[in-house]
Parts: structure tokens; C-alpha cells; sequence
């Protein structure tokens, strides 16, 4: 099996999270941008990356979340287009949402495209409804942005949430041969 570890970014790691974002979003945030996050008090920034990884991929998935008052806002999940669909999202979305416990924060939000089906499902697995839409959000082809939330970050049973889905989130990625720690 190959480790996986969930951790926070490092100023060394940006020039592979600004690869990874380029590649999955055609370059949203700079390095620049991800280095005001990474000194920003309520910025969260998370990757999933390969122990001791060479150089060629050391950053798997990167995610995002601000916190504000007592809501979590995640702005970013991304995961390398070579490695969707084995449980990396999972992965990180739980990373995102136990950090965002660990702060205080109440709740969840985030804006999704309309059209994003995969990533719809990923965040419905995770208790999180549509609450509303924004019109035209994205600029490039004015798509409109659903509105989610997930509540009950801060209920005591969240913890048994957390324990069961890392249960769940294990499993699945050791099905593709990772084991995350």
C-alpha cells in the first residue's frame, strides 16, 4: 500500500499546489494568493500528498476553507485528474470538515457548479444540501452556483460522524491501494 498523508501546506509545497491547481482549474489562484492563505489566521489549507514523494507528484489534492464567525467556507477541492475517483476527495473534504470541527465552527458552506455532478454526490455523501443558487457565478460561461451547507459541525455526535466516515473514506482508498495516516 502507498501512504498517504492529509496535511497542512507548507511553503515549500506551493510551487506543486500551484501545478495542481493549474491543472485542475486553469490556474484559479496564484502563488501569490495561496501564500496570503497560508499566512492567513482563518485559512485552512490542506493537501494530500505522498510521504517522501519524489518530485514528479508530491501533491495528490489540495482544499481550502476560511473560517468566518462560526462557518467553515470551503473554496477549493481539488484532486489530480489522474487519481479522480478513488477516494482522494473523500479524503479531503473529511480533512476540511474535522478541521473546521476542531476550529468551532458551527457549519459548512460552499458553492458548486450546477453541472458538477461528481462533485454534487461527493458533497451530498457528507450531509450537504442545496440551500440556494447563484445566478451566473462562473464568468467564463455564466453557469450558475448551487448554494450547500452542512449543518451540526459542532453537535457532540459529529465526532462518531467523523470516526465513521474515516472509517468508509479508509476502506475505500485501501480498495486502490493507499493508506492514509
Amino acid at each position: 500500500m502507498t501512504p498517504l498523508e492529509l496535511k497542512p501546506i507548507t511553503a515549500e509545497l506551493l510551487p506543486a499546489v500551484v501545478e495542481l491547481d493549474r491543472l485542475c482549474f486553469n490556474g484559479l489562484w496564484t502563488t501569490e494568493a495561496y501564500q496570503r492563505e497560508l499566512e492567513g489566521p482563518n485559512s485552512d489549507l490542506l493537501v494530500l500528498s505522498i510521504p517522501e514523494a519524489d518530485n514528479n507528484l508530491p501533491i495528490l489534492a489540495v482544499g481550502c476553507q476560511w473560517a468566518i464567525v462560526d462557518e467553515a467556507h470551503i473554496t477549493m477541492v481539488a484532486v489530480h485528474p489522474n487519481y479522480r475517483g478513488q477516494g482522494l476527495g473523500q479524503a479531503l473534504l473529511f480533512g476540511l470538515l474535522k478541521s473546521a470541527r476542531t476550529r468551532g465552527m458551527e457549519r459548512a458552506t460552499l458553492e458548486v457548479r450546477e453541472s458538477n455532478t461528481t462533485a454534487l454526490s461527493l458533497y451530498q455523501k457528507f450531509g450537504f444540501q442545496t440551500a440556494g443558487r447563484r445566478r451566473r457565478y462562473y464568468e467564463e460561461n455564466n453557469e450558475d452556483a448551487l448554494i450547500l451547507w452542512r449543518s451540526g459541525l459542532g453537535y457532540p455526535q459529529f465526532e462518531q460522524t467523523l470516526a465513521s466516515w474515516y472509517g468508509e473514506i479508509s476502506s475505500r482508498l485501501a480498495s486502490f491501494g493507499w493508506n492514509l495516516y
